[in-house]
């Protein structure tokens, strides 16, 4: 079945954030996380059907989402999860701010990477508690976490191991002896770990597959948060639906503790999507994935073709990491938004001598972005 993703689709009066950020301006936005393509039929037909129901009161436990959500993560990642381990969240960031504010006492720290999805940092500062961070290196062109100098910033007051597998915003997929070396030093600390899982359904390269940290083990699983969505997937971050899977039955009861009379239940409209994503995208997914790696080579190449620029080719997702330290301007972000370009600024993720690129746009997107990107590094020759 053939998809159309060079469809254009006009989302300037949508009330979209990523494209009524620049709605006066002519600036391409290439920004927040979600994509300008159309969500797969089985999601449209499901939320019409439902709608055409008429009653929308309040929601019970959505079984036949969490019956999908055990059937595919069995099925994609041999990964066994039990019922009463999922919580249903409105969306990811939630479950972030959550596993913060339940996992830790006000006198100790977590523990995350840097660059990192700019929640991860937000949701230590929101809850008032230290978070140290541990660098990224670039290593054979895949940015990963370098735990080599952890030992000396520890002070025994860490308690939560922030992972991001597949990484944001540099796209890596952890194998799995870098997951287990993870694993090794969160238990060597004694730490919990919450892992944002988010993009394991988008994956890149050939040969790759995502691994949760908790199948790794009965260990990884009992120390373990993990948080996962087909929002990103499926461009419906809208209807916001995630699920947090809890394996460890006090550190669920913490978690769920937190979270109530502050994060509510999830829309009736975005179970139904989520749960036909899960059951019904997949043939859909596959022309994605198809479409992203090309729009993927092509900047990766672009980027690496122009002088003061750097990209390492993501494994998974649908943003680039561009290193523009070469380019001498004092703030690239705004550099290139004067221009045309609407990046998410690298400062928001802990450095602000990158951009993040989201290529999860038409080629016809890409290509205009990429002609502007061209005049832009041009004009400071």
């Amino acid at each position: 079945m053939a998809f159309n993703f060079d469809q254009r689709i006009d989302r300037r009066h949508t009330d979209s954030l990523k494209w009524n950020k620049y709605s006066d301006r002519d600036v391409l936005p290439l920004w927040v996380a979600d994509t300008d393509f159309r969500s797969p039929d089985c999601v449209i037909d499901a939320i019409k059907t439902r709608a055409e129901h008429g009653v929308f009161g309040y929601g019970d436990r959505p079984t036949g989402l969490i019956d999908a959500a055990i059937a595919r993560f069995e099925q994609r990642y041999q990964w066994k999860v039990e019922p009463e381990w999922i919580v249903v969240l409105p969306g990811v960031v939630s479950g972030l701010n959550l596993a913060v504010r339940a996992l830790t006492a006000p006198d100790e720290r977590s523990v995350s990477p840097l660059p990192i999805y700019p929640p991860f940092r937000g949701a230590a500062k929101l809850a008032a508690r230290e978070q140290i961070t541990l660098p990224l290196r670039l290593q054979s062109g895949r940015w990963v976490v370098d735990l080599n100098e952890a030992a000396a910033l520890l002070s025994g007051k860490e308690k939560l191991l922030m992972l991001c597998n597949p990484q944001n915003p540099g796209g890596t997929v952890y194998r799995r002896d870098e997951l287990e070396a993870q694993l090794a030093f969160a238990r060597q600390h004694d730490l919990i770990v919450c892992s944002d899982e988010i993009h394991c359904d988008l994956l890149l390269e050939p040969g790759v597959r995502h691994i949760p940290f908790a199948s790794l083990s009965e260990d990884a699983a009992q120390r373990s948060v993990t948080l996962i969505s087909p929002s990103k997937t499926f461009n419906i971050a809208g209807l916001g639906a995630s699920l947090a899977i809890i394996p460890n039955a006090e550190l669920r009861a913490r978690f769920k503790q937190a979270r109530y009379g502050i994060v509510p239940e999830v829309d009736i409209l975005a179970l139904v999507a989520a749960e036909a994503a899960w059951r019904g995208g997949d043939a859909w997914l596959e022309g994605l994935l198809a479409y992203l790696r090309a729009g993927r080579d092509r900047l990766h190449a672009a980027v690496n073709a122009l002088p003061g620029l750097s990209m390492a080719s993501p494994e998974a997702t649908y943003l680039g990491w561009i290193d523009c330290s070469g380019l001498d301007v004092a703030s690239p972000a705004r550099y290139f938004e004067n221009r045309g370009l609407g990046f998410s600024p690298g400062r928001d993720f802990g450095d602000d001598r990158f951009v993040r690129f989201n290529f999860g746009c038409t080629h016809a997107t890409l290509e205009e972005a990429l002609d502007r990107l061209r005049a832009a590094v041009a004009a400071r020759a």
